[in-house]
């Protein structure tokens, strides 16, 4: 996918990824591969965010897709939604390198206590 994190901290999560290699049949950047990027960077969100001994499971992502490209790169950000004891939602934003609005994506997770 060649996702690289830019920037990690409590406030936002920033990554980019090209959109060579990342292509569906007619050329366009794959709806999938936006929803990997945005499932990547509320992840790691989501664990900079997790409470002391738990750690975060995806319970749902959603994406809308608002415009195509055939070349670049992506930039994808992630900032808080909802920021609770036991859930986090957040917000991805996928923008173009005229930081025109790629696809918007929501991720939630639950905070769990991991099994030993």
């Amino acid at each position: 996918m060649g996702i690289r994190i830019t920037d990690a901290g409590l406030t936002r999560v920033v990554g980019r990824m090209p959109v060579a290699g990342n292509r569906q049949p007619y050329g366009l950047l794959h709806g999938g591969a936006s929803a990997v990027l945005a499932e990547t960077l509320g992840s790691v969100h989501a664990v900079l965010l997790a409470p002391e001994g738990h750690v975060p499971v995806g319970t749902e992502l959603s994406c809308t897709h608002h415009r195509g490209m055939r070349d670049g790169e992506v930039t994808g950000t992630s900032t808080v939604l909802h920021l609770g004891r036991s859930v986090a939602t957040l917000d991805i934003t996928i923008t173009d390198g005229a930081d025109r609005r790629v696809c918007t994506a929501r991720l939630s997770c639950a905070f769990i206590r991991p099994r030993a």
